[in-house]
């Protein structure tokens, strides 16, 4: 069996929950948290930044070696490891699955759940109560956020086209988090991302995966 891969990032990461989703579509064998030698690594710690110097998660162990950045990890185990294939083997169809998931973690993450979802998840208001007046400065850019996918995914099942792909294991979790929030009915809708979300938590990767603690 192969050595198994460690993330360290704590369980609710939405990045974390994506290489998740990725070891799950291809039955690669990992633990996820925040003790990767078994002695737990305190958050932006020194030991922490040795591992990534921005004191970001998710950072992979793997036989020795780290590797830091979503993308760069999820295009590693496909890579590395056997299993369907999450990328296409079309030079410029791989090109427009990396294109999504730079667009997916770069803007529909900041627009959707750095913007909306931290401040219901984590609120920093009077007495900890969220900043409503914040949100609503908010919504018109994750609501644009989910106009775009909803272009994006047209009339297909995977947010690339025909197959699972590395974009939907970077999106599922953001959209899942959406979903979840007290106004998360009113942003998703009741049309094609609604269901596409309904089948990507219905997938034996999202079953394990988003009801993670």
């Amino acid at each position: 069996m192969e050595n198994p891969v460690y993330i360290f990032a704590p369980t609710f990461s939405s990045f974390a929950r994506s290489i998740m989703l990725c070891c799950e579509e291809k039955g690669i064998a990992y633990r996820c948290g925040m003790a990767p030698e078994g002695t737990e690594i305190g958050f932006r710690s020194p030991e922490h930044l040795a591992l990534h110097p921005y004191g970001k998660v998710p950072v992979l162990f793997h036989e020795g070696q780290t590797l830091f950045e979503t993308n760069t990890i999820c295009r590693y185990l496909d890579a590395r490891f056997a299993g369907p294939a999450l990328q296409p083997a079309d030079p410029m169809a791989r090109a427009r699955v990396d294109e999504r998931c730079g667009e997916i973690a770069l803007y529909i993450d900041q627009a959707l759940l750095r913007d909306i979802v931290l401040e219901f998840a984590f609120p920093k208001g009077p007495d900890g109560r969220v900043r409503r007046d914040l949100v609503e400065e908010k919504l018109p850019a994750a609501r644009a956020a989910l106009r775009r996918l909803g272009t994006l995914l047209g009339e297909h099942p995977f947010i690339c086209g025909p197959r699972y792909t590395l974009a939907d294991a970077l999106l599922t979790p953001i959209l899942d988090y959406v979903a979840n929030l007290p106004i998360g009915s009113e942003l998703i809708g009741s049309g094609a991302l609604k269901h596409y979300l309904e089948r990507m938590r219905a997938r034996p990767s999202g079953q394990r995966v988003l009801n993670t603690k």
